[in-house]
This record gives C-alpha cells, structure tokens and sequence, in this order.
C-alpha cells in the first residue's frame, strides 16, 4: 500500500490550552506558528506516524506582558527552547470516530510520554478537491512535569497560577499528492 503524507492546514487548526488563573478563573492561550505532519498507509490512520512543532515565540494569550512572562526563563524560556515538540509512538484506533495518542512531548529540552484521546472528524473532500482529515485532541498535563514551576503565593491562599493545563487542540490535514 502507498504511504499518504498530510500536511496540517493552519487556517482551520488551532493548539489552544487553558490555564486556572488566582485559583478560580481560566486564562486561554495559543500557539500562532506551529508545523505538524502525518504519514499514513493509504488513508489508514491506525498506526499514523504523527509530529508536531510549537513556535514557543508565537505563544499568544491577548496580554502582551502575560505572553513576554510566559517566553521569559521562568516559563517556556524561547531563548534556548524555541520549540515544543511532540512525536507519537502510538495512533490506535478505538472505533471508527475514537482514536488514542501516545507519544513524546519536549518543553524545555525535557520530554515526557503522553497519551490523548483524539476524536476522528473522518475523511472527506472540500469544496476545491482537496482531500481532508480532522482530528480533535483535549488533555491535560501538568507543566512542573516539564520544568515550568514559576509561580506567586497569593495572600489569600493559594497561587497565581495552576499547575495543570488543559490542551484544545483542533487539527486539519489536507492529504499532498
């Protein structure tokens, strides 16, 4: 069978996360620039060999000073760890629209195995020929795993910042000929 590359289509894709802000309300983030392929057997996605890059610069959050914090050394540091990667182990498929996720995500030149439950939107062909495919991706991670552990006590009790992020990933392939 012949291997199908597909290439993700940022305009109709998006890697949000959220994040408990003084303990009781979120604060909602993306990433702006990022690259993701897939390799498939024809249009078989069991066993889908599956990258991802995040530019850590492209980090977006509507605050500009939340965003410089956030690439400063005492988060992501971009200076010396420009990129977020993840490379999967394992795509299974569960049933026709549930499929799981296993591989490894590097922040901050640390990488930790991580599984996903991906909802499969399923192929189809838009209105221009092309071929497409949607996948869906919610999880959460705890960001100490990866070193990022700033964080500010609050006179109230707690801290200014959660320790887990919860990831809203939506992702569009078109399939390249």
């Amino acid at each position: 069978m012949a291997t199908t590359k597909w290439a993700i289509d940022p305009t109709h894709s998006e890697i949000g996360f959220k994040v408990k802000h003084m303990m009781f309300t979120n604060v909602s983030g993306k990433f702006l620039t990022y690259d993701a392929t897939i390799t498939t057997e024809g249009d078989d996605f069991e066993n889908a060999a599956i990258e991802f890059s995040g530019d850590i610069a492209s980090i977006d959050t509507a605050n500009a000073d939340r965003d410089g914090h956030l690439k400063s050394a005492d988060f992501f540091d971009a200076e010396n760890h420009p990129k977020l990667t993840f490379k999967a182990s394992s795509f299974k498929k569960i049933n026709d629209e549930k499929y799981e996720i296993t591989g490894d995500l590097n922040i901050r030149g640390i990488a930790k195995t991580v599984t996903f439950p991906v909802e499969f939107s399923g192929i189809l062909t838009d209105p221009w020929g092309n071929t497409k495919v949607g996948l869906s991706i919610e999880g959460k991670i705890n960001r100490k795993d990866w070193g990022l552990n700033w964080n500010s006590a609050l006179e109230t009790g707690g801290v200014l910042v959660g320790e887990e992020v919860k990831l809203n990933i939506e992702l569009q392939f078109a399939k390249q000929a």
